[in-house]
C-alpha cells in the first residue's frame, strides 16, 4: 500500500522538479547570461514557475498527504500542470486557469481543516491560499507578473509563518506574544490588500508587517533553543534563523523604499523573501517533509551546510555587491550561486534519501527471522 501511494505521488513530484528546472533556466535568462534562449517564456514566467509550479506543487502535495482527502491531490496536479502549460504558452490562458483552480482547491482544504479543528495557524495558512487565488486571478486576467509578485510572497510567507505559529502551541508562549505575531500577520495582509489599488502605501504597510513577523520569529521561535542541539536539528535551526534575518531585510526594504515593479530594490526585496527566507525554509524543513511525502527516512549529513552557506553567501553577493553597489557582475555571479545552491540541495537530499532507504532495508534484513535449516 505504501509503495503504491509513493508511485502515485511520483508524477506530482516530477512536475514540481520540471517546473523548478524551467524556473532556474528562466532565472539565468533574467540575469542576462549567455545561455541558449530557445525557451524565452521561462524568463517571463520565472516567478510563477518557482512559486506555483515548484513550491506550490510541493506544499499542496504535503497538505494532501497530511489531510488524507483525495480531492486535495487535485491542487498539486493542477499547479504543476498549469505552470508547465503557462511555460508552453497554452492557448486560452489554460495554464493560469489551472493554477487558479489549484489555489481554490487548496483554500478548500484549509476550510475543511478549519471545520475539523479550528485554529489560528490554519487561518493564517488559509489566508496564504487566498493570496495564491488572488495572484492567479490577476494573472489570468492578464496582469504583469510584477504586479502580483507581492501576493506570491504573501502566499509563501503566510504558509511558512502559519506553520511556525502552529509550533507555538507546544511552547510556553504568553497570550500577548501569540497576539503580537497574529497582529503582525494581519498588518502584512492588510498591506498586501491595499497594494492592489495603492501600490506604494500598501507595500510600506506590508513591509512593516513583514519586519514585525521576522523580529518575532528571531526573538521567540523554537529555533533559538534548538540551535544548541546537534545534527539535523541544529542544521534546521541554523537555516531557520538565517531565513528570518533575510525576511527582516525584505521588510525594511519594502518599508523604506516600497519597490513594486522593477529596479535593484525590487530585485533585492523579492529575492530576500523568495531565496533568503523561503528557500532557507525549504532547506530547513526538507528533513521532515521529504520523509513524510516519500515515506523514506532521510539520513542527515554535515554536507547539508554546503548548500546552506552557498545560498546565503551568494545572496549577500547579489544583494550587497549587485543590487546595493550596482555591480552587474556581482549581481550575476550571486544569482548563479543562488541557483547552484538549490541544485546542490537537490543532489544532497536525493543522496540522503537513498542512504536512508538502504539503511532501512539493511535494518529490516537484520531484524527479519532467519529460516531454520531443513531436516533438523
Amino acid at each position: 500500500m505504501a509503495r503504491r501511494r509513493l508511485l502515485a505521488r511520483a508524477p506530482l513530484m516530477a512536475l514540481a522538479l520540471v517546473a523548478l528546472f524551467a524556473g532556474l533556466w528562466g532565472g539565468l535568462l533574467r540575469l542576462g547570461l549567455s545561455v541558449p534562449s530557445d525557451l524565452t517564456s521561462a524568463a517571463v514566467v520565472h516567478g510563477p514557475l518557482m512559486t506555483f509550479g515548484f513550491l506550490g506543487t510541493l506544499i499542496s502535495l504535503e497538505r494532501a498527504v497530511a489531510l488524507g482527502r483525495p480531492f486535495v491531490y487535485a491542487a498539486p496536479l493542477a499547479a504543476g500542470a498549469g505552470a508547465l502549460l503557462a511555460l508552453a504558452r497554452a492557448p486560452g490562458s489554460l495554464g493560469q486557469a489551472l493554477i487558479l483552480f489549484a489555489g481554490v482547491v487548496l483554500l478548500g482544504a484549509h476550510v475543511v481543516i478549519g471545520r475539523i479543528q479550528p485554529s489560528a495557524h490554519n487561518l493564517v495558512m488559509g489566508a496564504g491560499a487566498l493570496a495564491w487565488c488572488a495572484a492567479a486571478a490577476m494573472w489570468l486576467a492578464g496582469a504583469d507578473v510584477a504586479s502580483f509578485a507581492p501576493l506570491l510572497a504573501g502566499y509563501l510567507v503566510a504558509t511558512i509563518v502559519g506553520e511556525r505559529l502552529e509550533l507555538t502551541r507546544t511552547l510556553e508562549r504568553s497570550a500577548w506574544q501569540r497576539s503580537a505575531l497574529i497582529g503582525a500577520i494581519a498588518l502584512f495582509g492588510l498591506g498586501l490588500a491595499i497594494s492592489i489599488a495603492h501600490e506604494h502605501l500598501g507595500m510600506r504597510i506590508a513591509g512593516a508587517g513583514v519586519a514585525a513577523q521576522a523580529l518575532w520569529l528571531l526573538l521567540f521561535d523554537v529555533a533559538r533553543r534548538t540551535v544548541r542541539s546537534a545534527g539535523l536539528t541544529r542544521f534546521m535551526a541554523c537555516a531557520l534563523l538565517a531565513g528570518y534575518l533575510w525576511l527582516l531585510v525584505a521588510g525594511f526594504i519594502w518599508l523604506l523604499d516600497a519597490p513594486t515593479s522593477d529596479g535593484f530594490a525590487y530585485d533585492a526585496a523579492l529575492h530576500a523573501v523568495f531565496l533568503g527566507f523561503v528557500i532557507s525554509m525549504v532547506f530547513a524543513h526538507a528533513g521532515v517533509i521529504v520523509p513524510a511525502v516519500v515515506r523514506v527516512p532521510l539520513r542527515y549529513s554535515p554536507l547539508f551546510y554546503a548548500h546552506l552557506l552557498l545560498l546565503h553567501l551568494s545572496l549577500a553577493l547579489r544583494l550587497i555587491g549587485g543590487d546595493l553597489a550596482g555591480n552587474v557582475t556581482a549581481w550575476q555571479w550571486g544569482g548563479v550561486g543562488n541557483e547552484a545552491a538549490i541544485l546542490l540541495f537537490i543532489v544532497f537530499t536525493a543522496h540522503a534519501v537513498l542512504r536512508g532507504a538502504r539503511a532501512r532495508r539493511s535494518r529490516r534484513a537484520r531484524e527479519s527471522p532467519k529460516l531454520a535449516p531443513a531436516g533438523g
